[in-house]
C-alpha cells in the first residue's frame, strides 16, 4: 500500500478524531435545564427567569456616551490599550481595593470568561499540572485546565491540595454561587500558601462592589498581599458593576511579570479589546454614582427575593454578597428546579457548580422589579 493510500488520522473536531470535545471537556451545563425553562415558560404568568446572572437594567448614559464617540475607529487598536485606560483601572484599584498598583501591571481582557478559560494555557500549563478551584465554583475554573491538558482539582481548604502539583490557585470571593466572602485573614493564608510553595494565585473578584452583609476584599490589598503583587494575579468585571455584559468590558491585574507574559502572548493570539469598548471602560471606571444606583435596585430584588424564599420554606447559606441566593428546600436540587418551574420560575440546579451542590439552587436576582414581584406573588401563593 502507497502512503497516499493509507488510511489518515480524522482531523481535529472530526467526530472520528481520537479526542473529540466531549473527551476533554464535561457536558454543557445550561443544556440540561432546556426542559425545565420550556416548562416555565408555559406558565400563564410567563417566565420569571432567574437562572443565569445576565444584567437587565440600561447600560449607563455616560458609557454609552463614551462607546459612540469613540466608535470612529477605524484601525487596529492595542491589546494593552492606551495608556490612559490603563491609568483608568490602576485608579480604580487604588481608590477601590487599596491596591498599590501602577498601568504597568494591569490588562484589559475580552470578559472575564475569556481569561478563565484561556489563562492557564497561556501560561504554558498542561499535563502533569493542576489547576485548583473551590469546590463549590463557577464551572469555567474546570474547563480553563482542560483546555490545555492540566488536572482540575476542587478543593475546600488549601491543605489539603498537593504543594508539588498545584500551578495555579483559584480564589473567588465574593463566591459564584454562593455568595460568601473570605475574610481578610483567609485571603493572607491562601496567599502564604501560593508563595511558599511556588503556585500562582488568580483571584475572581467580579462581585467585588456587591457585598451586602459583609465587605468584599481585594488579594491586591496592601494589608492581605504583604505591599507585594508577586505571584498574584486578581480578576475584574464590568458586567456586573455597570451592566456591561454585552461589552464584555474586564481586565486583570497585579504581578508586572505575570502580566507582562500575558500580555506578550495576548499580542500574538489578537486578543484585543475593541477601542469603543476600551474607551467606555474608562468612563465606567471614573464614575461611582452609576454603580451606586445599580447596587441600590440590586438591593431591593434581593430584599424582596429573599423573603418571599424563606416564607416558602427555602434556607439560605452564606449570599453574603454578589447577585444570587443559595437556596435549598434539603431535598435533590432538580427536584426544587421541578417545584418552581411548574410556578413559572426558573433556577441554576446547585450541582452545575459541584456535587457539593446537590440540595442547592442558585436563584440570580437580575431580572426586572416587574419579574421579581411576579415571582414574589407566586411563592406566596
Amino acid at each position: 500500500m502507497s502512503t497516499t493510500d493509507a488510511p489518515r488520522a480524522p482531523f481535529p473536531g472530526h467526530p472520528g478524531a481520537a479526542r473529540r470535545v466531549s473527551d476533554r471537556l464535561p457536558a454543557f451545563p445550561w443544556d440540561k435545564l432546556e426542559p425545565y425553562k420550556a416548562t416555565a415558560l408555559a406558565h400563564p404568568g410567563g417566565l420569571c427567569d432567574f437562572s443565569v446572572g445576565t444584567p437587565v437594567d440600561p447600560v449607563p448614559e455616560l458609557i454609552q456616551k463614551a462607546l459612540a464617540g469613540a466608535s470612529d475607529a477605524p484601525g487596529y487598536p492595542t491589546v494593552w490599550g492606551p495608556l490612559e485606560l490603563r491609568e483608568a483601572i490602576a485608579g480604580w484599584l487604588n481608590r477601590r481595593c487599596g491596591a498599590e498598583i501602577g498601568p504597568a501591571a494591569v490588562l484589559p481582557t475580552i470578559g472575564s470568561k475569556e481569561l478563565v478559560a484561556w489563562l492557564p494555557g497561556q501560561l504554558g500549563l498542561g499535563p502533569g499540572d493542576q489547576v485548583a478551584y473551590p469546590r463549590l465554583a463557577y464551572p469555567t475554573y474546570e474547563v480553563g485546565a482542560r483546555l490545555c491538558g492540566a488536572e482540575p482539582v476542587a478543593y475546600e481548604n488549601v491543605d489539603e491540595l498537593d504543594p508539588a502539583r498545584v500551578r495555579l490557585l483559584w480564589l473567588n470571593s465574593p463566591g459564584n454561587p454562593t455568595g460568601r466572602v473570605l475574610t481578610a485573614d483567609q485571603l493572607r493564608e491562601a496567599v502564604a500558601w501560593a508563595r511558599r510553595h511556588g503556585a500562582l494565585l488568580v483571584s475572581d473578584e467580579c462581585y467585588l462592589e456587591l457585598g451586602w452583609e459583609a465587605e468584599p476584599v481585594s488579594v491586591l490589598r496592601a494589608d492581605v498581599c504583604g505591599g507585594s503583587h508577586e505571584g498574584l494575579l486578581a480578576v475584574h468585571s464590568l458586567s456586573k458593576r455597570s451592566n456591561l455584559a454585552g461589552y464584555r468590558a474586564s481586565f486583570v491585574a497585579g504581578d508586572p511579570v505575570v502580566v507582562r507574559e500575558l500580555l506578550e502572548i495576548r499580542k500574538h493570539g489578537g486578543m484585543i479589546v475593541p477601542a469603543p469598548v476600551q474607551a467606555a471602560t474608562i468612563a465606567a471606571l471614573g464614575d461611582d454614582s452609576h454603580v451606586t444606583e445599580q447596587r441600590a435596585r440590586y438591593a431591593a430584588r434581593r430584599a424582596a427575593l429573599r423573603e418571599a424564599l424563606l416564607a416558602a420554606g427555602f434556607r439560605i447559606e452564606h449570599s453574603e454578597a454578589s447577585l444570587y441566593l443559595w437556596a435549598t428546600r434539603d431535598e435533590p436540587c432538580w427536584d426544587t428546579v421541578a417545584h418552581l418551574a411548574e410556578r413559572g420560575i426558573l433556577v441554576a440546579p446547585g450541582d452545575f457548580y459541584g456535587p457539593a451542590g446537590d440540595s442547592f439552587v442558585r436563584v440570580a436576582f437580575t431580572a426586572t422589579d416587574e419579574r421579581v414581584a411576579a415571582a414574589v406573588a407566586r411563592l406566596k401563593g
